[in-house]
C-alpha cells in the first residue's frame, strides 16, 4: 500500500484547494477536515479499476479515466492567438 500511494497518489497543495473552493466544486476549505486531500494519478485510476469489481466501482472507473483523456485532449489543444 506504501508503493501504491507513493506512486499513484499525491497531496493537492493549497493552491489546487482553494481553486476547487473558488470554482464551487467544495463548499469550503473547513469541508476538508483539517488535512489536505489525496488525488489519483491517471494510473493510480487504472490500478484501482483493475482490482474493483462492483458494477458501480466499474462505471466509476470508466467515468474517471474518460476524464483524463479528455483533459489531456483540453491540454494538447493548441490555444488561440
Amino acid at each position: 500500500m506504501k508503493d501504491f500511494r507513493r506512486i499513484f497518489l499525491f497531496e493537492l497543495t493549497n493552491v489546487q484547494i482553494s481553486t476547487m473552493v473558488s470554482q464551487f466544486v467544495t463548499p469550503s476549505i473547513s469541508h476538508f477536515g483539517g488535512s489536505k486531500p489525496l488525488a489519483f494519478t491517471e494510473e493510480g485510476v487504472a490500478m484501482l479499476s483493475s482490482i474493483l469489481r462492483s458494477s458501480i466501482a466499474i462505471k466509476m472507473s470508466l467515468t474517471i479515466i474518460r476524464t483524463f483523456v479528455e483533459l489531456q485532449k483540453l491540454r494538447n489543444y493548441p490555444t488561440l492567438p
